[in-house]
């Protein structure tokens, strides 16, 4: 398997190569949205945490708005198409957040799920630690550091099925290494290498 970090991201980037090939646009940063697709962003609850909603296609938008106890938004002109509620985004979202904002987190996802529209959490540190499908994939694992004793971090991605691979350690503290380099690869000599160390160079 041949894969650079950066090409894990360029994967994701939709039509952004095929859109400045072909017509020279550059598209910037815009957040948590897509630009002209609304619903699509993240959305507060009532105990801070973000919810992210994807309800942009008619029928899941219908769905959404039923579950918001506010279905006549989706025969409302203003936001009946996908075009129309492109035209609206901000003014979409923010109809959206007072709804959300009214529940906790785990009460939005519940009616969400319930109604067959797009949703999760976005995930911080702590959620990804308590995640059942985080601890299913043992996608977070533990290894030994003599400072910290067992250290969580993140476990090789991707794994294969035949060769699946480990993190052996943690890495080496700053320094550890330097007279093994010194002396075994650049083959400096112990006397040099006590002149070194004198000078306070290593």
């Amino acid at each position: 398997v041949d894969s650079a970090i950066y090409e894990a991201v360029l994967a994701m980037m939709e039509s952004l190569v095929a859109e400045y090939d072909q017509t020279g646009y550059v598209r910037e940063r815009s957040g948590s949205i897509l630009p002209g697709l609304a619903p699509s962003n993240i959305y507060p609850t009532k105990d801070g945490t973000l919810v992210l909603i994807s309800g942009n296609q008619d029928t899941v938008f219908r769905r959404l708005a039923k579950a918001m106890g506010q279905p006549e938004l989706a025969d409302d002109p203003r936001y009946a198409t996908h075009d129309a509620r492109g035209e609206r985004q901000t003014e979409l979202d923010e109809l959206i957040s007072a709804w959300s904002e009214q529940l906790p987190a785990d009460e939005v996802l519940r009616v969400l799920e319930d109604n067959d529209v797009p949703a999760g959490l976005t995930y911080r540190v702590p959620d990804m630690l308590a995640d059942a499908h985080f601890k299913a994939r043992e996608a977070i694992t533990k290894i030994a550091h003599p400072f910290f004793g067992d250290l969580a971090m993140q476990n090789v991605v991707p794994r294969m099925s035949d060769t699946p691979g480990k993190i052996a350690w943690a890495g080496p503290e700053l320094g550890e290494h330097t007279e093994a380099v010194l002396r075994d690869v650049l083959e400096i000599p112990d006397s040099e290498m006590a002149r070194l160390k004198s000078a306070g160079i290593v």
